[in-house]
């Protein structure tokens, strides 16, 4: 049963919102609060007020002694029957058979007797007089005596029952107030989630990346304003990431279009072949071969740039001098009529990363530079080992028409190409994708216009 009514009780708290379980603890810890101080004061009034009664009690009993000292068991004075009567007073003796032979008005019990021996310490008792409710002190009177003395507590009672009556009505005033306040703080301490829930909504609904979260003024931050501070920042960084893949989409289906285009143009063509001359079909065979590598060349670029970060199973430990060795050769092979000018450290270089990714970054620096390297004029590369501190350097330097300052900013941008390239082969996506390589192996690339003219374009790793 136990752990039935456990499970209903998480089954509750998962069904209710936050809201109303947070202003159902503030209303029960403050209406706890409110309800233990009105008992606290309960305590004390009757316990104050009985303190008053018992004072008199004792204050009558000292006179009732000092007035007959030596009085016989039996009534001394009062009709405790009137509420404003004096106290009344009776002695009691030890012995049972002294008693008088009138009973008085007040009950007489064992531990009365016990007082009288002197075996037992006065005290108070609550009893009942005439049907009244009364309040008695048994204390020692003289040698195998006790006086009792006697006083309505009608009063001391009806105090008591006012008091509990207001002490009730604040405390029903308290619990009421509890849920009013935590019904406000609930409301006040959840707006900021409310406001991050409903952006949270709208942005689900529209797709529409671009709303923020209002946050308050600098100087009242709190947990939910950091929170709030965290998903607009997120907001942005989705924002950018939407941007710039609609920005990919859009450059893409624009880049795709043309070669798509020829494709389909030369294909038609060769569908009819029988209507043309053998070089006529060659030349349209060979230009539907270019459009079709680069067609593949361009997805494949899509491919690699939609890949954030590299492969960690895949990571090694590289020797960069021999890359760039290597990577010089394929670029020679590629580009004939362009000397390439490698200069790397005699000692090692070592940084950890992807050969193949790494290769494909140098490939692209080396193919950009040679693209733009006027005739005779070398493809300068150098290795610089890392000074202590820093990390290794790769610089590309190329001795033709450099990188004007309005291309520049733009020169990693995908599918972007300055107005001298626009005659080039190429998609405009080798330099984006180098610099993404280049982040994803903890590396900065950077281009820069070469002292004496030309581009040069530094790696750091």
């Amino acid at each position: 049963m136990s752990g039935g009514r456990r499970r209903l009780g998480r089954v509750w708290r998962r069904r209710r919102p936050l809201r109303t379980r947070l202003a159902l603890s503030v209303t029960a810890a403050v209406a706890l609060v409110a309800i233990g101080v009105c008992a606290a004061a309960y305590v004390v009034v009757r316990s104050v007020l009985y303190q008053q009664l018992d004072l008199s009690l004792t204050q009558s009993a000292r006179l009732a002694a000092q007035r007959d000292p030596g009085a016989a068991p039996g009534i001394l004075a009062g009709e405790c029957r009137f509420l404003a009567a004096p106290a009344c007073a009776e002695v009691v003796p030890a012995n049972p058979a002294r008693d008088p032979a009138t009973p008085g008005q007040l009950p007489v019990d064992p531990a009365a007797r016990k007082v009288a021996a002197g075996t037992k310490a006065p005290y108070y008792t609550n009893i009942t007089v005439a049907g009244f409710p009364a309040r008695m002190l048994t204390t020692d009177y003289a040698h195998g005596r006790a006086l009792q003395v006697a006083l309505r507590a009608d009063t001391v009672d009806d105090g008591i029952e006012e008091a509990s009556q207001w002490l009730v009505l604040t405390a029903a005033a308290g619990v009421l107030l509890a849920a009013l306040l935590g019904h406000w703080v609930s409301r006040t301490g959840l707006a900021p989630v409310t406001r991050l829930t409903a952006t949270a909504e709208r942005i689900a609904a529209t797709r529409d990346p671009r709303h923020r979260i209002e946050l308050p003024p600098p100087g009242r931050e709190d947990e939910i304003t950091r929170l709030a501070t965290s998903f607009n920042t997120m907001l942005g960084e989705l924002e950018q990431s939407v941007t710039a893949q609609r920005r990919l989409v859009a450059d893409a289906s624009h880049e795709l279009r043309t070669p798509l285009t020829a494709l389909r143009t030369n294909a038609e063509l060769l569908a009819r072949a029988d209507r043309l001359t053998p070089d006529q079909r060659e030349r349209a065979s060979a230009a539907l071969g270019r459009q079709l590598r680069e067609v593949t060349g361009l997805v494949n670029d899509l491919i690699e740039l939609a890949r954030d970060e590299e492969p960690q199973p895949l990571v090694e430990q590289v020797r960069l001098g021999g890359l760039v060795e290597h990577c010089a050769q394929a670029a020679r092979a590629h580009w004939p009529s362009v000397p390439f000018h490698v200069r790397v450290p005699a000692e090692p270089v070592v940084v950890p990363g992807v050969p193949a990714r790494l290769s494909r970054l140098l490939g692209n620096l080396l193919d950009n530079a040679a693209k733009f390297s006027r005739g005779g004029l070398p493809v300068e590369v150098e290795l610089v080992a890392g000074l202590p501190g820093r990390g290794p350097e790769l610089t590309v330097r190329d001795h033709g028409p450099g990188i004007s300052p309005q291309d520049l900013p733009h020169v990693f941008d995908r599918f972007y190409r300055a107005g001298a390239a626009r005659a080039l082969p190429g998609s405009g996506l080798g330099l984006a994708m180098a610099r993404q390589i280049a982040r994803a192996h903890a590396a900065e690339l950077t281009a820069e216009a070469a002292p004496g003219g030309g581009a040069l374009f530094r790696l750091t790793f």
